[in-house]
């Protein structure tokens, strides 16, 4: 089924109801020399790799959880993140990590290598074990063995997803914390690796800092009505006091400290997607001298930087993961519309000099060159492409600037 789109937009959006469907717009696509980009979540993903002016492909029609396993379960592309968890719940499992986009599809939070604060599990990309997509000539498609670490981040140039198989883990109830710190004493200790789910807010200029972290809940305490334990509420509103004693950007509101809950509800940022968000992934043992010269650089120009949120994580083998081959931690920068347009491109070229790379789900202006350079397996990632859409017909302007189409 298919509907016209508005002269802005997209020349066509096609909505396939199933796998079969999904084959036959493909292919229609081939017969008319078409570009197809697909989609989930109605169009409404993050970033600029969903955009086209020629046929979007909506897959979010593809939904549903095929199989639960002991420690898998298959799912179909077009599945939310918040919806697996879910039904992953209700069988007492969950995924090993859980990303910041509960309305993201699957194949998009995959193909994006959208990640979590678990600093031993990985991205959600990592814990794919076969993919099933539909290729660039109709070809139905099961990936599993090398061509796998390919597909696991495939940016959706590769073809339209429309199954996954990813690991799972024992469901578990989880307290989060919050404590007010410094950065320096944060560097010098081991609080962003110790824990099963760590994040931090840092104000750069000033070296302040306020930590989260959550730990499995061994008694799984009934805390009232609404899950908060007491203590915690005072905790947050004293870090809360403590920080905006000392700068101007307080930190985002998260939750209570001491709630407890399963991982997905209790994990994820409630704050929407931004567009002004810039994110880049840095090697994890340069993370210290990296929040330093942000800090620097802001002041020197008489600056203040909104609190960038600092999470880490392992290395992974996704070729084009921002995590690829090395231990990473990921750093968020929030900027607000032109007037600060300035601030994120001087963190943008502080973080490049690190080795930084800027992660899939933001704006950015890497090319081929620039790629080729930062990421080791950009070569094998191009001759998989090859392979799967020797048309390219998996495109649009943006992704074929970045790929060098």
């Amino acid at each position: 089924m298919s509907t016209d789109a508005a002269a802005t937009g997209p020349r066509r959006t096609d909505r396939p109801l199933d796998e079969a469907g999904v084959v036959t717009a493909v292919r229609r696509a081939a017969e008319r020399h078409t570009s197809v980009r697909p989609t989930g979540a109605g169009g409404r993903a993050p970033g600029p790799l969903v955009r086209t002016d020629d046929v979007l492909l909506d897959a979010s029609a593809l939904t549903g959880v095929v199989e639960i396993a002991e420690g898998t379960v298959r799912v179909r592309g077009g599945e939310t993140v918040a919806d697996l968890c879910a039904a992953l719940a209700a069988s007492g499992r969950a995924l090993a990590t859980v990303p910041d986009a509960p309305r993201a599809t699957i194949a998009g939070a995959t193909g994006l290598g959208m990640y979590g604060g678990a600093p031993d599990a990985g991205s959600l990309s990592d814990q794919v074990l076969a993919v099933r997509l539909v290729d660039g000539r109709g070809q139905v498609r099961e990936v599993t063995g090398p061509d796998l670490d390919a597909a696991r981040c495939g940016l959706g140039a590769l073809g339209v997803i429309t199954a996954l198989e990813l690991r799972t883990v024992g469901l578990v109830s989880l307290r989060v914390h919050e404590e007010a710190t410094r950065l320096a004493d944060l560097l010098a200790g081991d609080q962003l690796d110790v824990h099963a789910w760590t994040e931090c807010d840092v104000a750069v200029h000033t070296g302040q800092a306020v930590l989260r972290w959550a730990e499995p809940d061994p008694e799984e305490t009934d805390t009232g009505a609404d899950g908060k334990a007491g203590w915690g509420q005072a905790v947050s509103r004293l870090a809360s006091s403590w920080w905006s004693s000392r700068s101007s950007w307080p930190p985002p509101q998260r939750w209570a400290p001491g709630t407890t809950g399963p991982p997905h509800e209790v994990l994820p940022d409630p704050q929407p997607w931004d567009p002004d968000l810039a994110e880049w992934a840095v090697p994890r043992d340069a993370l210290g001298t990296v929040l330093r010269e942000l800090g620097a650089a802001v002041a020197a120009r008489g600056h203040e930087l909104r609190p960038v949120r600092v999470r880490t994580g392992p290395a992974e083998t996704g070729l084009l993961h921002p995590a690829a081959g090395r231990a990473t931690a990921y750093l968020r920068i929030r900027t607000r519309g032109p007037a600060e347009e300035p601030m994120r491109r001087l963190a943008g070229a502080v973080l490049e000099d690190a080795a930084g790379r800027p992660c899939w789900t933001t704006r950015h202006d890497w090319g081929p060159d620039e790629l080729a350079v930062a990421y080791p397996g950009w070569a094998a990632f191009r001759e998989v492409r090859d392979r799967f859409d020797p048309d390219h017909r998996f495109t649009d302007p943006h992704l074929a600037a970045v790929l060098g189409d």
